[in-house]
């Protein structure tokens, strides 16, 4: 049986870490080329290159960006740049995987009694432009540019702080409800074109964006006690899952959150 991901193109919104440097990985070891988005200062780049050429030496090719992925013209920039790509390989409208995993966000309480030190309303405005809405604008142009077609796949990092709280993490954890109902209105809107959208509900997994969170050992620990499988999410775990849910027999899966996480959001 010919490989449905083979020679197809994904891109992924924060690809050089996480959730999304393990699915660029994976996705290329089912025979897709990667587009890669991420933000990274001079001290990272190494690891991103590392990346591109780990995707290079499995025989597919790599175009990763570094700009702020929530910039509308940097955005349109990389847009006409993976047009010209697809065009010059002979397959336009080949963008099979769109993955949204960008964690950037402010970690501040609601209440404390300096002002300084609690949210503010550009706070909110750029963790949710950043961490939901950005989904919304790329997958828009996704579409209208006749990069994305019948068989798209749509996914979206969630996780459990969609609906529990942790000190610190609102705008965050409004950010993730935010995302999930997006998905829903795309998976709702996109159903006619063929294109499915979901939610992927990570378990704690150890990533940069984690390791960010103030008490995030005490999470960490929590997770470990009541997954059932005894251990952490891994990278590899969702990336995995998301590769399979990009090939055949998902047509009509959509809408949806779906946990990878051993069951840990069951306790």
């Amino acid at each position: 049986m010919a490989n449905a991901l083979e020679n197809k193109w994904a891109l992924i919104l924060g690809a050089s870490s996480g959730f999304g440097e393990a699915a660029a990985l994976e996705l290329a070891n089912q025979g897709m080329n990667i587009f890669g988005v991420h933000l990274d200062r001079k001290g990272t780049m190494p690891h991103v290159e590392e990346i591109q050429e780990q995707i290079k030496a499995k025989g597919r090719q790599a175009y990763f960006f570094n700009v702020n992925a929530s910039d509308p013209d940097k955005r349109n920039e990389v847009l006409v740049e993976m047009e010209q790509v697809l065009d010059q390989n002979n397959n336009p409208g080949s963008l099979k995987v769109l993955i949204h995993s960008l964690a950037f966000g402010t970690l501040k309480p609601y209440i404390a009694d300096d002002e300084r030190s609690r949210l503010n309303s550009k706070n909110f405005d750029m963790t949710l432009d950043v961490m939901a809405h950005s989904l919304v604008y790329w997958s828009q142009e996704a579409v209208a540019r006749g990069l994305m077609g019948e068989g798209g796949r749509i996914f979206a990092m969630t996780s459990a702080g969609g609906h529990r709280i942790w000190p610190t993490y609102g705008a965050v954890s409004a950010s993730k409800a935010a995302l999930e109902s997006h998905i829903r209105q795309l998976a709702y809107e996109l159903s006619p074109k063929g294109i499915t959208a979901n939610s992927i509900q990570a378990g704690v997994t150890l990533t940069p964006a984690l390791e960010k969170i103030p008490g995030n050992e005490e999470i960490v620990k929590h997770a470990i006690a009541v997954n059932p499988a005894n251990r952490l999410t891994t990278t590899q775990d969702v990336a995995e899952a998301i590769a399979a849910l990009s090939g055949p027999g998902t047509h009509f899966l959509t809408g949806n959150v779906i946990k990878v996480d051993g069951g840990e959001d069951l306790i």
